[in-house]
């Protein structure tokens, strides 16, 4: 980028993860929209889910708390995917897995190497909790990118049709612990 003579350079910014807080839902929801617009969830479904395991729930933000992307992570029942835009009323005594149900980035963030460290901090909270795996559904063309990450598709029978809602592209990945 040529810069001209006199201007000032900017800046990026200093962004952490950090726990998500109730404060945080509506910058959540805001992320959202520019990351999944053809995969809307109400503000609700963060709500719930982040009173329901706040501890899988984390937010990438500045040192003003703007919130510039999240993981919302959770205790599931292998080989199932929530309905999108749905509320789970709670966390399935039968749990099997850690179910990572959303990861995004403010788009101006993207590229910043923010994705690995907060997948790799789920791997290993999720680890210690002992939990055998983590498993998500993928959208948005981003299979290539989740098995950058440890996951690997599977199809498990019946899994087709509990993706429908999800686009044709959509993709139920797991990753071993």
């Amino acid at each position: 980028m040529d810069i001209q003579q006199g201007a000032t350079e900017r800046a990026l910014p200093q962004l952490d993860w950090r726990s998500m807080t109730p404060d945080d839902i509506d910058g959540v929801v805001a992320v959202a929209r520019l990351s999944f617009p053809d995969h809307f969830e109400a503000r609700e479904c963060f709500a719930e889910r982040q009173a329901l395991a706040p501890e899988g729930c984390f937010v990438l933000s500045d040192d003003a708390g703007t919130v510039m992307g999240y993981l919302m992570a959770y205790p599931w029942r292998r080989n199932s995917a929530p309905p999108l835009d749905s509320l789970i009323g709670a966390i399935p005594t039968d749990a099997e897995v850690i179910y990572l149900h959303d990861l995004a980035v403010h788009p101006g963030t993207r590229g910043g190497g923010h994705t690995r460290p907060i997948i790799e901090r789920l791997a290993e909270q999720a680890r210690a909790a002992g939990w055998p795996e983590i498993a998500l559904v993928a959208v948005n063309e981003a299979t290539a990118f989740w098995e950058r990450n440890g996951f690997v598709v599977q199809n498990p029978p019946g899994m087709a049709e509990k993706l429908a809602s999800y686009g044709d592209d959509a993709r139920y990945m797991i990753r071993t612990l």
